[in-house]
């Protein structure tokens, strides 16, 4: 499991959604979340997580909730959202952005809103608490990547207070890099 502070001490971070820790009796509700938004964006015209319909997984999202690195984020007992943060960089981070700053680095990935609880600005609430209602010892900021032609999504990001980091291409397609300082805590 990863070491970090809680800093919203009740848990709530919009109207009635709590934020959870995912445990492994969870993998399976976290995964069918991740495969339905990829069929939704599938349906809109995205190719973007068109590999999680075909079983692959770039961010073994099963390990990362055994290390402690995903979080739920339920209205009741629906999944309205999850985010994954690495306090280590994946094989597909160091490939984007190089050698250089992954001690000191958050990765913020697989941010996902469920479609009956979208529309309310969860996915800018969930951003929001990444970067202050959690923090992680000897980490000053959070990375994140998005794929490029979604200017929606890079917008978003944007408003979030990530700062453009450039652009990064592999065999999945061109991504915009993200990044945003964190404070530290004491």
């Amino acid at each position: 499991m990863q070491t970090f502070t809680r800093t919203d001490s009740i848990g709530v971070i919009h109207s009635d959604i709590n934020v959870f820790q995912a445990r492994p009796e969870d993998t399976e509700a976290v995964l069918q979340l991740l495969h339905h938004t990829a069929e939704w964006l599938k349906s809109k015209g995205s190719t973007q997580w068109n590999s999680l319909l075909r079983g692959e997984d770039s961010h073994q999202t099963p390990e990362a909730i055994k290390r402690g690195e995903v979080y739920m984020f339920m209205q009741g007992n629906i999944l309205a959202g999850m985010v994954m943060l690495m306090q280590r960089a994946s094989a597909w981070d160091v490939e984007l952005w190089g050698d250089e700053g992954h001690a000191s680095s958050i990765y913020l990935h697989r941010l996902n809103i469920n479609r009956e609880a979208a529309g309310k600005n969860l996915g800018e609430a969930i951003v929001r608490w990444a970067d202050s209602g959690i923090h992680f010892p000897g980490k000053d900021r959070i990375r994140l990547d998005c794929i490029a032609n979604n200017a929606k999504l890079n917008d978003f990001y944007k408003s979030c207070g990530y700062e453009f980091k450039g652009s990064a291409t592999n065999p999945m397609g061109q991504f915009n890099k993200y990044e945003k300082p964190v404070l530290p805590r004491g």
